[in-house]
């Protein structure tokens, strides 16, 4: 392991991600940056999913998200939510 002393190397702005993304209810297809979703980590399958306003219609619309999606949309930015259960 190497150590780096001084100055840190300005960190690249990281450019902007889309999300593709499609509402069941108005069939609409569409692109949403990280801003336009939300999710939700529970402890189960049941409780892990994400969220997002349809551009088109208004419909508030829920997906599921296994584990692939909660990483590509953690990468992406999108605000993360912890859900724990109470006792």
């Amino acid at each position: 392991m190497s150590v780096m002393s001084g100055p840190y190397p300005a960190a690249a702005a990281p450019e902007a991600v889309l999300f593709k993304a499609a509402c069941p209810d108005c069939r609409a297809r569409f692109e949403l940056d990280a801003g336009g979703l939300r999710l939700a980590i529970g402890g189960s399958r049941r409780t892990t999913f994400y969220s997002f306003t349809c551009p088109e219609c208004g419909n508030a619309v829920r997906k599921p998200a296994g584990e692939r999606i909660v990483e590509l949309l953690t990468r992406g930015g999108v605000r993360t939510l912890r859900l724990h259960s109470a006792l």
